[in-house]
């Protein structure tokens, strides 16, 4: 990991077009915090719906929308895919030949191996860039944008075989813009970071949500959980296509880590049921007062 802190980074030039391909939750908030910071900057939206174009158009996130692409992308200086994984794989091949010369392709997926793949099949047209912010909610859609989400968030920047290095401080430069701070990591080893501090949080959350639903009723719920449940089960309330493609690109790393955890959930076990074994009192003790250590590091 190297942190992109070049005091010299230049700025996006004035009259600069960014398209963003998806007007959700990252996509409205990137095209908000854009027209916040540089109004001077065109932002060009699309999104599968009339509706959301012209919502996003009435709340002045975007100066122009299209239903499809392709108008976009041969628009864009930056283009942006903030869709879910999958798609973004499918459409780089689809949109980076129509991007004019100096122009760069980037995302905000999740995950970055399998999009990483698909950046460096691309040996014409746009430079690549993968991309990801490290922040969210676990709400969805473009009502749910802030332009403010991205502020003092990590920005992961993960380069190609053949990210130039201008395509690079291009992109680490959208990131500042908008109040992000840019890091550089290897794909490979943000998906395995990725899958234990973000999407094995999620599953865990998923898999609570469930077993909390099979033997509580929701009227005991109601009345009897507070911000322990909220807290711990807020995760599952993400939107399920988003997911399902973080999931299925990410799937390796995830089911290593949910080996890992089935193998904490057995110690953790073992300790409560031994508790009141002679010789057993303050093993559970010291393992909580070791896990709030660790909870507790900077």
């Amino acid at each position: 990991m190297n942190a992109v802190d070049k005091p010299e980074l230049p700025s996006i030039p004035c009259g600069s077009v960014v398209a963003i391909v998806g007007l959700g939750l990252m996509g409205g908030s990137l095209a908000a915090a854009i027209k916040a910071s540089r109004p001077d900057i065109k932002v060009i939206g699309v999104a599968r719906r009339p509706e959301t174009l012209a919502q996003a158009t009435q709340r002045g996130f975007i100066d122009e929308g299209f239903l499809e692409p392709e108008p976009a992308a041969q628009a864009a200086d930056i283009l942006v895919l903030a869709v879910p994984v999958l798609s973004i794989v499918n459409l780089v091949g689809r949109l980076a030949p129509l991007l004019r010369e100096g122009a760069v392709l980037t995302d905000l997926g999740s995950t970055k191996v399998a999009v990483i793949q698909a950046m460096e099949k691309v040996r014409w047209g746009a430079q690549c860039v993968g991309s990801h912010p490290i922040c969210g909610k676990e709400v969805s859609g473009l009502d749910a944008s802030d332009p403010q989400l991205y502020r003092g968030a990590t920005w992961v920047l993960c380069p190609t075989d053949f990210t130039a290095t201008w395509a690079m401080e291009l992109v680490a430069s959208l990131a500042k813009e908008v109040g992000a701070e840019p890091v550089v990591y290897g794909a490979a080893e943000h998906d395995a970071i990725l899958a234990r501090t973000s999407h094995l949080p999620f599953v865990v959350a998923a898999c609570l949500t469930r077993t909390i639903a099979k033997k509580t009723a929701p009227h005991d719920l109601r009345l009897l959980s507070a911000g322990g449940y909220r807290d711990t089960t807020r995760l599952a309330g993400s939107d399920p296509q988003m997911m399902q493609d973080i999931l299925v690109s990410n799937r390796a790393n995830i089911l290593e880590a949910i080996e890992q955890m089935q193998a904490e959930l057995e110690v953790f076990k073992q300790l409560l049921a031994n508790e009141a074994e002679s010789g057993a009192a303050g093993l559970l003790r010291g393992y909580l007062e070791e896990t709030r250590s660790l909870r507790r590091q900077p």
